[in-house]
């Protein structure tokens, strides 16, 4: 009668090793089985139980046995066998990325997105199909970073002299920063809880109410940005109007005294173009560059507003519009005494990034074309 299979003695070297996987479980399950194995075995217990203990045919168990006893602890790694070739090559795989990133519509479908059922019709439909099952399409797809995602809009400037506008935006900030502006208004803000992110112990996060009334109105933030010093400065008023952004621009024409020509960005809002600041414009000899219409990203005031949004608003509950301007001003003094601390610098392009993105527009690049 032949003896029980069993494996070797363990060296202490490979008993901590074998413990360490047994015990963390962090190995991949093929390993962690093959570890509780060859323990097992180690430690007297026999096939049929180790079979058991593990869920495995008693014959796995004894190649894995043996396997051991041959090749150390090699043998937690099975080198598996290559498999049937390849059926989908690399050319079958272009086609498929390319066909998911397609609209069903340009290409005969009667449906406006995908599945992976349909997907996959479509490819084996083909006049040269590529048969292929719905977990491998999705691998493939989730190998090159295409997946379902949400739709999202954008809106895009109608504004016939857009490019003349930007073009003009992008000279004077090149150009003269150090005379440039801008100007916008941020909000509506409302006194409510505001989410936010702080340190807190890990699954106990800081609480804020979920109970408040909306009986104190809204504000908005009247800002002006100076280019060159890096400076940002505003009042919180009940509502936009004219009258507003001229005490604003009136604001940026005493921060330069001198007279010489300045340039202010601001937004094409009528209210931002009447008579009457147009002709303070003239005689006080400041240039008003007007952003294309639904192109707001252009001001660069706007990356100035997340930060700004980030840490005097954010994880905060304000009982006042009172005390939210204090606390707006406070952090106004804090950021310009420190322009460029780098906390305030990675929210800005943080925030740029962020504008930029939502409008799937970037300067010097040239509009993305729907699929």
């Amino acid at each position: 009668m032949a003896e029980p299979v069993r494996a070797r003695r363990l060296t202490d070297e490979e008993g901590r090793r074998l413990q360490q996987v047994v015990r963390r479980g962090k190995h991949g399950s093929v390993r962690v089985r093959r570890a509780m194995i060859i323990m097992a075995s180690a430690s007297g217990t026999l096939v049929p139980a180790i079979a058991r203990l593990v869920a495995a045919d008693e014959d796995t168990v004894r190649d894995v046995i043996h396997l051991f006893n041959a090749r150390g602890l090699a043998a937690l790694d099975p080198r598996w066998a290559g498999g049937r070739p390849r059926l989908i090559s690399e050319d079958d795989v272009a086609v498929i990325v390319a066909a998911a990133r397609s609209r069903p519509e340009t290409l005969g479908q009667p449906f406006t997105h995908w599945s992976l059922r349909k997907l996959a019709a479509y490819l084996a439909g083909r006049d040269r199909p590529v048969r292929i099952g719905r977990e491998r399409l999705r691998q493939i797809l989730h190998a090159r970073g295409i997946s379902f995602q949400r739709t999202r809009t954008w809106k895009e400037s109608a504004d016939p002299d857009k490019d003349a506008k930007l073009d003009r935006i992008e000279y004077v900030t090149s150009h003269y920063p150090d005379r440039c502006f801008a100007f916008d208004q941020f909000g509506p803000l409302s006194i409510r809880p505001c989410h936010g992110v702080c340190w807190a112990p890990r699954k106990r996060p800081v609480r804020l109410r979920a109970t408040y009334h909306r009986t104190h109105g809204i504000r908005y933030f009247h800002g002006c940005y100076s280019l060159g010093d890096d400076q940002l400065w505003g009042i919180v008023r009940e509502h936009k109007g004219a009258d507003h952004t001229l005490a604003a621009l009136k604001s940026i024409r005493a921060a330069r005294p001198g007279g010489y020509r300045l340039f202010v960005i601001m937004d094409n809002l009528s209210a931002n173009k009447t008579a009457a600041i147009r002709r303070w414009a003239k005689r006080e000899n400041v240039e008003l560059c007007f952003t294309p219409t639904n192109a707001s990203w252009a001001n660069p005031i706007e990356a100035q507003f997340g930060p700004l949004r980030t840490f005097s608003m954010g994880g905060s509950d304000h009982p006042s519009h009172a005390v939210l301007a204090r606390k707006l001003q406070a952090y106004l003094r804090w950021r310009n005494a420190n322009a460029r601390h780098p906390d305030v610098l990675a929210a800005q392009r943080r925030e740029r990034a962020r504008i930029r993105s939502e409008r799937h527009q970037r300067w010097g690049h040239p509009k993305p074309k729907a699929a």
